[in-house]
C-alpha cells in the first residue's frame, strides 16, 4: 500500500510539473508573438523557438525567485526549529519534541521530526538511568564509610572496654568486606556490559556444577538448619561455565537469606526439547507483585532494610541478568507474598555459539 501510494505520489508531482512548464512557455509564447505583431518582425521559426525557450525560462526563473520566499517561509521555520532541537540536545538538554506537521507522516521531514523525537526520548531515558544509577551507588557508598568514619571516631574513646572496641571493629571490618562486594559487583556489572567481553564456552554438565554449587553453600544452609532438596536431570550445555555459576550462586544465596530457619530450598535441573531449564525455590516471604518486573534493575530492593541487615546491594540480580542475556536465555521469577518465591532460568542448550 505504501508503495502504491508513494508510485501515485510520483506520477502527480510530474504531472503538476509539466503542467507548469507548460503554462509558463504557453505565457512565453503568446508574449512574444504579441511582440513581433507589434514590430512587425516575422523571423525565421528556429529564431522564434530558441527566443520562446530563453524568455520561457527567463520567466519562469523570475516567477519563482518572486515566490519562492513565501513557499520556504515553513521550510525555513522547520529548520529553525530542527537546529535549535539537535543544539539542546547536544548541550545535553534531552526534552525535546518537535511538533512539525507535514501533511502525513511518511513525508520526509515528518519521519525526521519522528526520529529526532525517538532519539531524544531514547538518551533522556539513559540519562535518567544514569542519574538513578549515580544516586545508588554514592548511597550504597556513603552508608558504610559513615558506619566507618563513627565507629573509627568511638574507637579514640580511651574509656572504652576491649569487648566494646572488638565490637567496634568487627562492624567495621564487616563494612569494609560490604564495599569490597559492591566495589567487585560494580567492576563485573561494567565488563559485562562492554560488547567486547569474552564469554569461553564449553560442553559441560549443568546439573553436576549446580550440585558443586550447592554443596559448597552447605554451611549457609545447614546453619538454618534449611532442607535443600535438589530434583536434576543429566543436562549438558555448551555456556561459559565460570560466568553461570556466578547467576547460580546469587540465585542460591537469595534463597538461603531469604528462606526461614527450618524452611525448604528446591533446586530443579530439566531438559525441555532444545532449552535447559533450571527452577530455585525457596519459602521465604516472598516478593509482591509490584516489586516483581524490577527486582532485576541496579539496586532495585524490595525491602531496603531487610537488605541492608543481609549484606546486600541490589546487584546480584541485576549480574545475573546479565549474564543470562549474554546466552540469549530468560530469567524471571513467580511468587506470592508469604509463599517464597520460584526464580526460573532457560538456557538454549548449544547457547549462541553454535
Amino acid at each position: 500500500m505504501k508503495r502504491l501510494w508513494f508510485v501515485f505520489k510520483s506520477i502527480l508531482t510530474v504531472i503538476a510539473v509539466m503542467s507548469i512548464i507548460c503554462l509558463f512557455w504557453s505565457a512565453a509564447y503568446f508574449i512574444t508573438e504579441a511582440i513581433y505583431t507589434r514590430f512587425a518582425w516575422q523571423p525565421h521559426p528556429l529564431v522564434r523557438q530558441i527566443i520562446s525557450s530563453i524568455f520561457g525560462f527567463l520567466l519562469f526563473g523570475m516567477t519563482m525567485s518572486a515566490i519562492g520566499p513565501f513557499l520556504r517561509k515553513r521550510e525555513r521555520v522547520f529548520w529553525h526549529h530542527l537546529i535549535d532541537a539537535i543544539n539542546r540536545i547536544a548541550k545535553g538538554d534531552f526534552r525535546v519534541n518537535l511538533q512539525v506537521d507535514w501533511g502525513g507522516r511518511h513525508h520526509p521531514f515528518a519521519e525526521l521530526v519522528t526520529r529526532i523525537n525517538d532519539m531524544a526520548a531514547n538518551l533522556q531515558a539513559m540519562e535518567d538511568m544514569r542519574q538513578e544509577f549515580i544516586s545508588n551507588v554514592s548511597h550504597e557508598i556513603g552508608s558504610p564509610l559513615t558506619s566507618i568514619r563513627g565507629f573509627a571516631r568511638a574507637l579514640k574513646n580511651e574509656n572504652l572496654s576491649q569487648e566494646q572496641r572488638m565490637h567496634y571493629l568487627d562492624i567495621i571490618e564487616t563494612e569494609c568486606v560490604r564495599l569490597s562486594k559492591l566495589s567487585e559487583n560494580l567492576l563485573r556489572l561494567a565488563m559485562l556490559d562492554s560488547e567486547r567481553y569474552p564469554l569461553h564456552p564449553t560442553s559441560y554438565r549443568l546439573d553436576t556444577q549446580l550440585q558443586t554449587l550447592i554443596l559448597h553453600c552447605e554451611p549457609q544452609w545447614a546453619e538454618k538448619d534449611v532442607d535443600m532438596c535438589a530434583v536434576m536431570e543429566k543436562v549438558s550445555i555448551t555456556a561459559d561455565e565460570d560466568l553461570l555459576s556466578q547467576v547460580w550462586l546469587n540465585l542460591i544465596h537469595n534463597a538461603i537469606k531469604f528462606t526461614p530457619k527450618g524452611g525448604t530450598i528446591t533446586v530443579q535441573v530439566q531438559r525441555r526439547g532444545e532449552q535447559a531449564i533450571v527452577t530455585i525455590s525457596d519459602t521465604g516471604p516472598g516478593i509482591p507483585k509490584h516489586d516483581q518486573p524490577r527486582i532485576f534493575e541496579r539496586f532495585y530492593k524490595v525491602d531496603k532494610s531487610r537488605h541492608r541487615a543481609a549484606g546486600g546491594s541490589g546487584l546480584g540480580l541485576a549480574i545475573a541478568k546479565q549474564i543470562v542475556d549474554m546466552h540469549h536465555g530468560t530469567i524471571s521469577v513467580q511468587s506470592e507474598p508469604g509463599e517464597g518465591a520460584t526464580f526460573t532460568v532457560e538456557l538454549p542448550i548449544r547457547g549462541p555459539f553454535s
